[in-house]
């Protein structure tokens, strides 16, 4: 092992000495106030220890969880691959369908809670729907492995949101290391500075869809032109759409995350307002990292009627921020036709997961869901296009 790696928690975190590049700014503005405080003051439904993994010049958030079955996806296995998936059984648009996959998610669900499957270890977690990489060396990747493996010999190992588009290499090398690569879901990537990207129709609807703004008097605005008192209206309209229409095991964010995304610039957070009457009606907030963009944060009045086509146009204000900063826009997954009618191009998302160190029992669980999701899954999630 030749890397420098310490593992700092909040009685010890004093002691890091944050790295002088723009991620290691970033890391510290966003770790640090949630290792100060519960991190269920800024997501009410995520309990975990959070650590600090200093990996030579970079730094990553590690999560640490036991059971927590009722968490956050981005934290609960098993709230991603049984409770989160059970609600979305009726995308299959299929009465028998669902019922048996429902009756086959019970099973798992039995079976994965009695091989202990939620006592793992997130690497790189920052508690968001999609979780961006630095770039990692091989030989930083085995150090980091071996080092937590060490520190965690009981736990499973996951790094999340891993796809062939744009972590080719990296779950190249985690493969050779002995990690299984489980489906999660199906995201979509969209390239809007490349022509190659997007047709005739898709910039046609883009463009209509901007338009939209303008015939029903709104205007898209940045995060210079938010205030402190804005912030629990924008939780209302993230929390509308993710949580009220979706599902509530989506991270909840709040207010007080709001506010720390927006002052400490974590999130990059724009808005759509109603010039007549000055009402924000729609949110989106984004990071980057290593030439990619992701936007964790998505919501609008669902209160409204849908004509106004507030989603619309929230999507054709991201896709234009996308097209000016040049960078591949991670759209996460849901509203998949729409997606793809825009120019955006399916692929499957992974969890790469290390459990060899463990005993029959432990792995049982992660080879049932393995080969499950291998066999069943993906078939589906290309069929049905969810």
């Amino acid at each position: 092992m030749t890397s420098k790696l310490r593992l700092f928690d909040s009685g010890s975190i004093g002691q890091l000495e944050w790295p002088e590049t723009p991620d290691g700014s970033y890391a510290k503005q966003y770790l640090l106030p949630l290792l100060r405080q519960p991190v269920e003051t800024f997501v009410p439904n995520l309990s975990t220890a959070l650590h600090v993994l200093q990996l030579n010049d970079k730094v990553l958030p590690v999560t640490v969880n036991e059971t927590e079955y009722d968490n956050s996806y981005v934290c609960s296995p098993y709230t991603h691959y049984v409770s989160y998936a059970k609600q979305e059984l009726y995308l299959l648009n299929s009465r028998p369908t669902e019922l048996a996959l429902r009756g086959l998610l019970n099973v798992m669900g039995w079976l994965l809670k009695g091989s202990g499957f939620n006592r793992a270890v997130h690497v790189n977690n920052w508690l968001l729907s999609t979780n961006l990489y630095p770039e990692l060396s091989d030989e930083e990747m085995e150090d980091a492995v071996h080092f937590l493996l060490c520190s965690f010999p009981q736990h499973t190992l996951i790094f999340r949101s891993l796809n062939r588009t744009t972590n080719a290499s990296m779950m190249e090398a985690m493969e050779k290391m002995g990690f299984r690569m489980v489906p999660s879901r199906q995201v979509y990537l969209l390239k809007p500075s490349d022509d190659a990207w997007m047709n005739a129709k898709a910039r046609w609807l883009l463009k209509r869809d901007y338009g939209l703004l303008n015939k029903h008097g709104y205007e898209a605005i940045g995060p210079e032109e938010l205030t402190d008192a804005d912030m629990p209206r924008l939780a209302d309209l993230y929390r509308a759409l993710y949580l009220d229409k979706y599902s509530y095991h989506n991270p909840q964010f709040g207010t007080n995350f709001f506010k720390l995304a927006w002052k400490k610039g974590l999130l990059e957070l724009h808005a759509l307002r109603h010039k007549p009457t000055g009402r924000l009606d729609a949110v989106l907030g984004f990071f980057c990292r290593n030439g990619v963009m992701t936007t964790p944060i998505f919501g609008y009045d669902t209160s409204l009627p849908q004509e106004l086509g507030l989603y619309r146009m929230l999507s054709s204000v991201l896709i234009g921020i996308a097209r000016t900063n040049g960078h591949l826009l991670h759209e996460s997954s849901g509203a998949a036709q729409f997606k793809r009618n825009r120019g955006a191009v399916a692929d499957i998302e992974y969890s790469a997961v290390y459990d060899r160190h463990l005993p029959f029992r432990r792995r049982s669980g992660w080879m049932l869901l393995h080969k499950t999701l291998n066999g069943i899954g993906i078939p589906l999630m290309k069929k049905y296009k969810f």
